[in-house]
């Protein structure tokens, strides 16, 4: 953790200011350490991540996944613009909006958005649940232009008016209160900052996706147990859903009837990046405990409840919601 993150950081229980109680500064970077604050709460930092949330949570797959996979969905690692241009669209910012300005990345995992965001030259604090933090730092880490904080999107360890963009990509659905989780995204922006986030669409034809008939069983599992069912089942089922979506008129629908995550036709990947993604999304989409999809009308509603000055939502593939405060 570089200490110049103290300047938007506070403690998540009492919000007062943090200080450092011990550590040894190497390379601007505290390693290992303690932040305090005022009212007496203590928190460690481990790994060069201050630690603001519990080690064991509802997000434990979200961090054996990202720790299991923790470069495939980096652009820089697939080779493929594929992060880079979902951030840019669902937030219709730009890098010189971006370059130099003070960002904050809620539910960041491995940081396949938040390379992005550093590359557009900003100041980026990435934040997740979980053990996610771990494999973004080990990504992204040390950088001068970015701390890794491991916080609860309900209590977060963040000075309010402190961030001039604030966004949240695939992480709000996965959470116990959506609505709740929304509105926590407003207070740390500044006056004119801007806030994007997105959610998975409620759609009717949710009922006909397996993922929703094994979801009761699978995210009762053992993580690990999952897990490693899921790395054996992809390869046998991953043909099967291939070869569903080549058949024509219904063979790109029918292919969701086979409960595996399927990129052929969508993404240019070699067959080794095929398997591992379908890996890593099938089990993010089983193994969640929580999975709430939205409508627009429903995020419209909790953005005009969150006190934003401008905002709109629509469905564009996912569900995505912008605002300005």
């Amino acid at each position: 953790m570089n200490p110049k993150a103290l300047a938007v950081l506070c403690c998540p229980e009492c919000h007062a200011d943090l200080e450092i109680g011990s550590g040894e500064l190497q390379d601007n970077e505290i390693a290992t350490g303690t932040l305090l604050c005022r009212g007496g709460h203590q928190f460690p930092i481990t790994g060069s991540v201050p630690r603001f949330a519990p080690s064991d949570s509802y997000a434990n797959s979200f961090g054996l996944q990202w720790n299991a996979f923790r470069k495939t969905q980096l652009d820089s690692h697939s080779g493929l613009p594929i992060s880079r241009e979902r951030f840019f669209k669902e937030s219709r910012w730009t890098p010189d909006e971006l370059r130099g300005k003070r960002v904050l990345d809620i539910g960041c995992g491995a940081g396949r958005f938040s390379e992005v965001v550093l590359a557009a030259g900003a100041e980026l604090v990435s934040l997740d649940y979980s053990s996610a933090v771990d494999a973004c730092f080990a990504n992204l880490g040390p950088h001068p232009r970015l701390t890794v904080v491991q916080g609860n999107v309900y209590h977060l360890p963040i000075k309010p008016g402190t961030f001039d963009y604030v966004y949240c990509f695939g992480v709000v659905q996965l959470t116990p209160d959506p609505h709740a989780a929304v509105l926590a995204l407003v207070p740390p922006l500044k006056p004119g900052g801007q806030l994007a986030f997105d959610a998975y669409p409620r759609l009717l034809s949710n009922v006909l996706w397996p993922k929703y008939w094994l979801r009761p069983i699978t995210r009762r599992m053992r993580t690990e147990r999952l897990f490693t069912l899921i790395q054996s089942l992809v390869p046998k089922l991953l043909p099967v859903s291939t070869a569903l979506s080549a058949l024509p008129l219904l063979g790109r629908r029918l292919r969701y009837l086979v409960p595996v995550l399927d990129y052929h036709g969508v993404f240019p990947f070699t067959e080794e990046q095929h398997r591992e993604w379908s890996v890593l999304d099938t089990f993010d989409m089983l193994a969640s405990v929580y999975d709430y999809p939205q409508t627009a009308e429903t995020i419209h509603r909790w953005l005009a409840e969150s006190g934003l000055r401008e905002y709109e939502s629509a469905r564009e593939g996912l569900v995505v919601g912008r605002g300005t405060k």
